[in-house]
């Protein structure tokens, strides 16, 4: 459904240490800086960018998002979790465990980002 998800960073040098970190837990490789210094990690699925807003102004969470990054398991998203914490993230909400509906389970964990992005990992178990 998309191509690319760009968030906002009011410090690049902090995002970048923080989602390399992160990333890097769920397989995904380091970051590669353009010359206007964006950063961007690429997968099979998709682009992930940041950059200091083009518009000079300063970078803001948007209230209500979150952006969700997909895991292969629970241990995966713990890991994720934990590098987030020694990267300058800040953990939300519950911790990381698992959450169920009718129609779905979930292990899931949330973080805010050096700006104050949230974020998630999240591993979605097979349905029976």
């Amino acid at each position: 459904m998309f191509s690319h998800v760009m968030l906002g960073s009011n410090d690049m040098e902090a995002s970048k240490k923080f989602y390399d970190a992160t990333l890097s837990v769920l397989g995904i490789p380091e970051a590669v800086q353009d010359p206007k210094g964006r950063v961007f990690y690429r997968s099979a699925t998709g682009t992930f960018g940041l950059s200091i807003p083009i518009n000079g102004e300063a970078a803001c969470h948007g209230n209500g998002s979150t952006l969700g990054f997909a895991a292969t398991s629970p241990e995966l998203v713990d890991a994720w979790h934990a590098a987030g914490l020694a990267n300058g993230g800040v953990a939300i909400e519950d911790p990381p465990g698992i959450r169920e509906s009718v129609t779905m389970k979930l292990y899931i964990a949330y973080l805010r980002d050096p700006t104050g992005n949230k974020v998630c990992a999240l591993y979605r178990y097979p349905m029976d």
